[in-house]
């Protein structure tokens, strides 16, 4: 096994508390960051969510990843490193590690440490040959990627179509970082969702099982559990709109009742009916997103697509 000891970058309490604090203060729209969806529980409700029958993401670039990964292999090289934001639960990269030749490295990176250490334990035990590095780390800010030696090319891996999480101008800015992270030449390959059927859209963020909400909805229990908060979870519900004007799911908490939240000594109020918006999915075309690849310093090699023209991953360049 060569499981390297974790490498803790994790945000502090502080910056989850400057988070909430400044987005409950926001005048116009309360807002909380995405990536605060992901503790140990988040995590394991959002793997829930990608095994739903209205979740379409996750199958169809599980199967179309399998599909390409030969290609991907052979452009990469031998040894090559691959570096996984938001690696989660870890399934997809093993496409890419069984495809590639002798790859030398795997940094798995994720804010959540609880995934980030059952994931990287399970895939040390099946691939005894492989040296893995976990980074706990919040990979949309910059943070200090581990020096390893004996690698190839460097193969960034940012599936799922997390990117549409940000906005556009914010999606370009991120891209810029991580190009200038990986390095001249390195590769990227990134899962992006396609622009789709609106009821498609809305019933992937909305399941009939709930599962969708109690992941929207553990974001506040978490507050209340590490920020000393005193949310009523039962008086928020659950909503996922189109917003067609921006090309976004939104996802947002409902206060169902007009009440106080204090949360670390601090108060913040809530008429019935507002909302916390807790996370945009945009869905992209193929040419607009290789046009912001392109403004970002990246140049397109390739993209595909399912047959059903769900979903696309796009290999780039430095």
């Amino acid at each position: 096994m060569k499981l390297n000891q974790a490498i803790d970058q994790a945000p502090s309490r502080d910056a989850f508390l400057t988070d909430v604090w400044n987005g409950l203060s926001c005048p116009q729209q309360k807002t909380l960051p995405c990536k605060w969806l992901y503790d140990a529980l988040g995590s394991r409700l959002f793997d829930a969510i990608t095994a739903l029958d209205e979740y379409y993401p996750t199958r169809t670039e599980t199967a179309l990843l399998g599909d390409i990964a030969p290609e991907i292999a052979k452009i990469a090289g031998v040894h090559a490193r691959i570096v996984e934001l938001g690696s989660g639960a870890g399934v997809k990269v093993r496409l890419l590690l069984d495809a590639l030749e002798r790859p030398s490295a795997y940094v798995a990176v994720d804010i959540s440490e609880t995934a980030l250490r059952d994931a990287t334990r399970a895939l040390a035990n099946e691939r005894t040959d492989l040296r893995i590095v976990p980074v706990l780390a919040d990979y949309t800010r910059p943070f200090a990627l581990p020096s390893l030696e004996g690698w190839g090319n460097t193969l960034g891996f940012f599936p799922g179509s997390t990117i549409g999480n940000f906005a556009p101008a914010q999606a370009i800015a991120f891209l810029t970082q991580l190009r200038r992270q990986l390095g001249n030449n390195a590769f990227l390959l990134i899962g992006v969702d396609l622009k789709k059927d609106r009821d498609v859209l809305e019933r992937a963020y909305d399941d009939v099982l709930g599962v969708t909400a109690a992941f929207n909805l553990n974001l506040l229990a978490r507050i209340n559990r590490e920020l000393s908060a005193d949310f009523d979870v039962r008086q928020f519900a659950h909503k996922s709109i189109w917003n067609e004007a921006q090309g976004r799911i939104e996802m947002h908490l409902v206060s169902t009742v007009a009440q106080t939240v204090t949360i670390d000594g601090r108060a913040f109020e809530f008429r019935a009916g507002e909302t916390i918006h807790t996370e945009n999915s945009y869905k992209y075309g193929i040419d607009q997103f290789q046009r912001m690849a392109a403004s970002a310093g990246w140049q397109a090699r390739a993209a595909w697509t399912d047959g059903a023209d769900l979903f696309s991953l796009h290999l780039l360049q430095a």
